[in-house]
């Protein structure tokens, strides 16, 4: 049976959509998924671990990979950066194992410019009331930061035409069904079985 290269899913969408919960959900379901861990500048706190959290590395040596082009994506955020390693992604792939990342619209972009082959969803909430409410029940922000990203979030509906799929996450287990129904659709694809094929049709393929 051929060894074939991982997908990788990008899932995004407004702050309150979901997406880190349909994530956790969607990683619980396969032992063939595995989490991209993101790099950053920023110290450590006491209980995390270098390449658990994060991949902590210095402000210097984040500008160096900046400029070797060694991050899918990154964003400066309050004076640290935080970014994607392509190196760490690439890996899990070639290794055979789809990589789930959850991301910002912004940063997603960015992945897009550099993999084409990646599959990118839009997490996305069934109204703005809804994700109002979400966001005022997190208890966690105050109400002009809940205006401000219901003020993004109209934003980021604007760049829905980028994304492959989107998926309206009203009930969890619904989004993660749907999810990996995508994931299931895009590894029949033709255009990611080309060697398959090759195989069957010089009768090599056992």
């Amino acid at each position: 049976m051929l060894k074939k290269r991982g997908i990788l899913l990008v899932l995004s969408g407004p702050s309150g959509a979901g997406k880190g919960t349909v994530t956790n959900e969607v990683r619980k379901s396969s032992d063939t998924i595995k989490y991209s861990i993101s790099a950053t500048s920023r110290k450590p706190r006491i209980i995390e671990r270098d390449g658990r959290e994060y991949f902590f590395m210095s402000r210097e040596t984040f500008e160096e990979k900046i400029e070797a082009g060694k991050f899918l994506e990154y964003a400066l955020v309050y004076d640290n950066y935080y970014g994607t390693p392509r190196d760490y992604v690439e890996q899990i792939l070639e290794e055979g194992y789809d990589c789930i990342l959850e991301i910002d619209p912004q940063g997603a972009m960015q992945i897009k410019e550099k993999m084409q082959d990646a599959i990118f969803i839009f997490i996305a909430p069934p109204s703005m009331e809804e994700l109002c409410n979400r966001l005022t029940s997190r208890g966690t922000e105050k109400p002009e930061e809940i205006a401000k990203r219901l003020g993004n979030a109209e934003k980021e509906f604007k760049n829905l035409p980028n994304y492959d799929y989107v998926i309206i996450n009203d009930k969890i287990e619904k989004a993660k069904d749907e999810v990996l129904a995508i994931m299931t659709a895009e590894k029949l694809k033709t255009s990611r079985n080309y060697e398959t094929m090759n195989l069957l049709n010089k009768g090599a393929l056992s």
